[in-house]
């Protein structure tokens, strides 16, 4: 099993390459049983919405 420091990074690897199997296996356990890392998740999930929302915008305006 993975330590919350090693579900951080996977976590944060995430956004920038696709996660092995074993990765994604051990994480999602990890994550299931930590309200900490789930919590952690659920706000980089936030701020990647907030961060694609606030380009499409501006995006947007500069057209």
């Amino acid at each position: 099993m993975i330590n919350c420091r090693n579900a951080t990074r996977l976590l944060s690897e995430a956004q920038e390459r696709p996660l092995s199997i074993t990765e994604r296996m051990s994480l999602k356990l990890h994550v299931i049983m930590c309200s900490g890392c789930q919590n952690f998740k659920d706000q980089m999930e936030t701020l990647r919405l907030m961060t694609r929302a606030y380009a499409k915008r501006k995006n947007d305006h500069d057209e």
